[in-house]
């Protein structure tokens, strides 16, 4: 086995060798086309400039052409400079307690409190909808974002959005890999079509109060950000078939073959009775359909989409146990077993369970009502699969074979005490099938608000927002303690941490100053030329550091050059604002790309093949119409 195990390894790494001598020979490539704009550059930059640059493609290389995780990569490159003494121990590690990076952190919790209440649930039937194709889905999620982040930040939007468009995508059928993108460069659409859309935008407009006394108004960007926006979106929507990758199935039936015979009952007061069962969202969960309606001893086969539920009413679906989670978690429904409100531990605090049962099990022959299995698990069966069969009749009246699977409702501890027993041969918990709390789900949609208000109005900072945000979600117990931390997606973090990490390096040792230096080398005779030099110097630095160290980089540059030219600096402004928040061409570049990185389930080649020609669109649409707005 652990021959085989070696040479699976083998096999899997062997054809990345060849991207890590790509990365090498891109590496050359840099260097001597760095030498070559500039003959000077090797006088300006140390050895620890070439190696920080060499460190650096080869990073990106690694990542781009291997299938090495992002964290993985990232923190050898720091490691690297961390080791050779380029960066120090606290500026290698400053990253990690960066107020950007932990913001992303603290907002995974805040984002737990509205999923564990079924506010973004809310949120997904009433602004997203069910549209009819890919392309409608996209307007449906990008124009609503796209205004959000106009007057919100835009980190709190897209963190909002994330698990909301990953369930969509299940309902829909279609990839996440299809929507992810958009949401993210959709934030980034609207924020730069106002002065407060990016926290970039505020520190250029900083920079420019220090340097002349005087900032820019609210709307002033948006006479570029507005044409740039929807063109990017158009484009966006008119290619999104050949440029947005298909990497990984939304639902696929076929990747769960058990089929749960499952009853649900609509209580006395429900929210669901007098809707149709169309209203009521039964009929477009994927791969689970309404079998029979009972309905005292009236039973209801073939139901239609129109057909009214009432108090009382007996469902039965039949489905794959994704689905009976979606269905698990709908307001104004309950298990029809009432079993589940005689179990010890507190509902809020169960999850489901799939346990088979096992030729030594000793309800086998049993019906689940006389092995007392409530009793004797401390669990309640759900739900039976059958190799595909439709099982009829109560919960309690199945008799159990082996070989059954059965959906339990248990106390988290339930997998752990039985993983070994002789009753079962596999137990296992269902992800995220904790039941949700939609009594709190006015507490968390508020605190969101709260948190954007709060931010967007420069009351706090979207740090501190946030962290208040995340502590009324647990304080209120919208969010439990250890689902908090669960939710935070770690691997996302490290990334954020070393990538700041290796734009620190390239700030202490010369190198974006240099590379800013020869990118704007022929900008010292024409003013539009200088114009288009300084998007790009921006557009091309804001990929690699973080977007706000790109604009600082450039924005003392680029006043220093509209002096030399005896031209307004405006024109310059406008463009480093556009320029540092357009970033699309890698996932590390802004801050919403790497949020949706892994929801997505992207390689870092599907941002360049989808954002080099949005950049080169911005670009070009941002020298157009920048000097019509803004005279040199």
């Amino acid at each position: 086995m652990q021959i085989r195990q070696i040479r699976q390894w083998r096999l899997t790494f062997k054809p990345n060798s060849y991207g890590l001598w790509i990365a090498l020979a891109g590496v050359g490539l840099a260097v001597v086309a760095l030498g070559h704009l500039n003959p000077d550059a090797s006088l300006g930059l140390s050895w620890q400039g070439w190696l920080t640059l060499a460190t650096i493609a080869l990073t990106f290389g690694a990542n781009a052409l291997t299938n090495l995780p992002a964290e993985i990569v990232f923190l050898g490159g720091l490691a690297v400079l961390l080791i050779t003494g380029i960066l120090d121990a606290d500026t290698a590690l400053a990253g990690f307690s960066n107020a950007g990076m932990v913001t992303v952190g603290v907002l995974y919790v805040v984002v737990a409190g509205l999923q564990q209440t079924g506010g973004l649930t809310w949120v997904s039937q009433q602004v997203l909808g069910l549209p009819k194709s890919q392309k409608r889905a996209m307007v449906r999620l990008m124009v609503p974002v796209m205004g959000l982040s106009a007057v919100l930040n835009n980190t709190p939007v897209v963190a909002m959005f994330i698990p909301v468009v990953g369930d969509w995508c299940r309902k829909l059928k279609i990839n996440p890999s299809k929507l992810m993108i958009p949401l993210s460069y959709a934030s980034i659409f609207g924020g730069v079509c106002t002065l407060i859309g990016t926290s970039t935008n505020l520190v250029v407009n900083g920079l420019l109060i220090d340097a002349t006394g005087s900032g820019i108004g609210l709307l002033d960007i948006a006479w570029v950000g507005v044409p740039c926006a929807i063109a990017a979106f158009i484009f966006l929507l008119l290619t999104q078939r050949w440029l947005l990758p298909n990497r990984k199935s939304a639902f696929n039936t076929s990747d769960d073959p058990r089929q749960y015979t499952l009853e649900m009952c609509v209580p006395a007061g429900s929210p669901m009775a007098g809707k149709t069962v169309e209203q009521a969202g039964l009929r477009h969960l994927p791969g689970l359909y309404l079998a029979e309606i009972v309905r005292g001893p009236q039973v209801i086969p073939a139901v239609g989409p129109k057909e009214v539920l009432r108090d009382d009413d007996q469902l039965v679906f039949v489905g794959a146990i994704d689905s009976i989670v979606d269905l698990h978690r709908l307001r104004g429904l309950q298990p029809a077993t009432d079993q589940v409100f005689k179990l010890d531990t507190p509902r809020l605090g169960r999850c489901l369970t799939e346990a088979v049962v096992s030729d030594t099990c000793p309800l086998v022959g049993k019906t689940v009502r006389e092995g007392e299995f409530r009793t004797r698990y401390n669990a309640v069966v759900l739900a039976v699969a059958r190799n595909g069969e439709r099982l009829r009749g109560k919960i309690g009246d199945i008799r159990l074979r082996t070989g059954d699977a059965l959906l339990l409702e248990a106390n988290p501890v339930f997998e752990a005490q039985y993983r070994s027993s002789k009753d079962f041969y596999l137990v296992s918990t269902v992800p995220d099938s904790t039941p949700i709390n939609h009594d709190k789900a006015p507490i968390a949609l508020f605190t969101m608000l709260g948190m954007i208000v709060l931010a967007s109005f420069g009351w706090m900072s979207m740090l501190h927002a946030a962290i208040l945000a995340a502590v009324v979600m647990v304080a209120t117990g919208c969010c439990s303690p250890h689902k908090a931390l669960a939710s935070i997606e770690w691997s996302v973090l490290l990334v954020i941490a070393a990538s700041l990490g290796l734009g620190q390096a390239m700030d202490s040792t010369g190198v974006a100053t240099a590379m800013a230096d020869v990118l704007l080398g022929p900008a010292d005779s024409n003013p539009w030329v200088a114009l288009v030099l300084v998007y790009g110097a921006t557009t091309l630095l804001t990929e690699i550091v973080t977007n706000n160290a790109a604009a600082a980089l450039i924005f003392p540059v680029a006043i220093a050059l509209a002096k030399s030219l005896g031209v307004d600096f405006m024109p310059f402004v406008i463009a480093i604002m556009v320029g540092a928040s357009a970033s699309f061409a890698t996932p590390i570049g802004y801050q919403t790309n790497l949020m949706v990185y892994g929801p997505g389930g992207y390689r870092f080649t599907d941002f360049l093949r989808v954002g080099i020609p949005i950049n080169l669109l911005f670009w070009l649409i941002t020298v157009v119409v920048t000097p019509l707005a803004f005279p040199f």
